[in-house]
């Protein structure tokens, strides 16, 4: 039955959520806190606005708790999360098994010194693009880079910049970034259409960079580039998930596939065993209990917001 109520006053519930967030988040970091957005959980925060929800809204208890289970339920949110919990196996089981280093280590070596800044952009979008986090390739990659900056008489903020402009580039568009997949399942997108439609926005920004990082981050004496250790076999992979991704292949079959691959890599090289493959695969699931409980709160603060008016409105 179609939903006719119109509320600008429904939508007071989920604008508490985001502002109990930003709020908190600039007065820490007004006062100098660390990382001052991370410092309230976000799920904590959608919890605030369903309890301002269940105080504004019309109806039983009960009434409102069944509609909060039906927003979490959601067919899309289930997917989504089941795609956040792959997705966090994935990058974790590869990471432990040492894919992530034979791909740093991997450039590093095949790269002219004198385009270090280049490559180094350049690997840092690979790494990001295959796994899905910036953050986490910047963690990867900026030790190294550091050292070559200082080695080669770069600067080092312009290796810094090159590594999280790559990272970012990659991250924007990884079809198992939390973001993309969040993007994808609400507005109903293939991830191969979104990557395609990304990539076109982005392309351009990289092109520049490359040139800019060409044209002023040459370096003034040659590194000497020492021998990096790394397995050709580790990168598989996080191929098979950027190729088969693109190529269209079903995300679960995607990301499944990729563990499965990484599992093998790792146990067959005696990176871990078969029983700490398991827990790496459940350490990646916790990863993303963050953004996993997010989605379900938020799934069900949106569907009573919805049933009130507020989107309509």
């Amino acid at each position: 039955m179609k939903n006719d109520k119109v509320s600008a006053k429904a939508l007071i519930p989920f604008l508490v959520f985001v502002g109990v967030y930003l709020i908190t988040g600039i007065v820490l970091n007004a006062q100098g806190t660390e990382l001052a957005f991370y410092q309230l959980p976000s799920p904590v925060a959608a919890i605030i606005g369903i309890i301002v929800a269940f105080i504004m809204f019309k109806g039983s208890i009960e009434e409102k708790f069944d509609s909060l289970i039906k927003g979490c339920g959601n067919e899309n949110i289930i997917i989504m999360c089941i795609i956040f919990l792959l997705a966090g196996a994935f990058s974790t089981v590869s990471k432990q098994m040492g894919g992530v280093d034979s791909v740093v280590n991997l450039g590093m070596s095949v790269l002219p010194p004198q385009y270090i800044t280049v490559g180094i952009f350049i690997i840092s979008c690979f790494i990001a693009i295959s796994t899905g986090t910036s953050v986490g390739t910047v963690v990867a990659v900026a030790p190294i880079a550091i050292g070559f900056a200082q080695a080669a008489g770069i600067s080092e903020a312009m290796v810094i910049g090159a590594t999280i402009s790559g990272g970012m580039f990659g991250d924007n568009l990884s079809i198992i970034s939390d973001t993309t997949i969040a993007a994808t399942r609400t507005q109903g997108v293939e991830m191969k259409d979104k990557f395609k439609a990304n990539f076109i926005i982005a392309l351009p920004a990289a092109i520049v960079t490359i040139v800019l990082l060409l044209i002023f981050a040459r370096p003034e004496t040659i590194p000497t580039v020492k021998s990096y250790e790394y397995n050709i076999i580790k990168v598989i992979p996080y191929i098979f998930v950027l190729v088969s991704a693109i190529w269209g292949m079903n995300v679960f079959v995607v990301l499944t596939g990729g563990i499965i691959l990484s599992g093998i890599i790792g146990i067959s090289d005696g990176s871990f065993t078969a029983l700490v493959f398991s827990q790496q695969i459940f350490e990646g699931f916790k990863g993303m209990l963050d953004i996993f409980l997010l989605s379900m709160f938020t799934g069900g603060l949106a569907y009573m917001v919805e049933r009130e008016g507020g989107i309509n409105w």
